[in-house]
């Protein structure tokens, strides 16, 4: 299965912030749209880098609460691994255990068209294996 399968069932919504975001704004936005990251792109959607929560509490853990009047891309991660709507599920979830992070945007012709978490690579591949498993239960009742 592939990104695409996620995203047919999730969205293509993008929560975006500009690299001139102060730290202050991004947790706003974290907040209200209940989200762990934000992607740093412009107005083209070019991904510039990708703010998390990790990132903001890494930040105000060593520099305190001044750290929410600085600019994001001063915080950002800034290079960014990406997948794209082929990227096969098993792979990208590699990818991030590997890179321990919980958010990748998903690119298509090098702009953006979705993010994916962790929580959503999960929620698909259990909805997956409970899917073969009914499917192998109605297998064996009918034989």
């Amino acid at each position: 299965m592939t990104v695409a399968a996620i995203l047919s069932g999730k969205g293509h919504d993008i929560i975006t912030a500009r690299s001139d975001a102060l730290l202050s704004e991004i947790c706003e936005t974290l907040a209200k749209h209940k989200i762990g990251a934000v992607v740093v792109s412009d107005d083209e959607g070019v991904v510039n880098g990708i703010v998390s929560e990790r990132d903001i509490v890494r930040v105000i853990g060593t520099q305190g609460v001044s750290a929410l009047k600085t600019p994001v891309s001063s915080v950002m991660t800034k290079t960014v691994v990406t997948c794209t709507e082929e990227n096969n599920i098993n792979e990208v979830m590699a990818q991030m255990t590997q890179g321990r992070f919980r958010h990748m945007p998903v690119l298509k012709d090098g702009k953006l068209t979705g993010v994916i978490s962790i929580g959503d690579v999960v929620k698909f591949k259990i909805a997956q294996v409970e899917l073969e498993a009914e499917q192998m239960r109605s297998y064996i009742t009918m034989a």
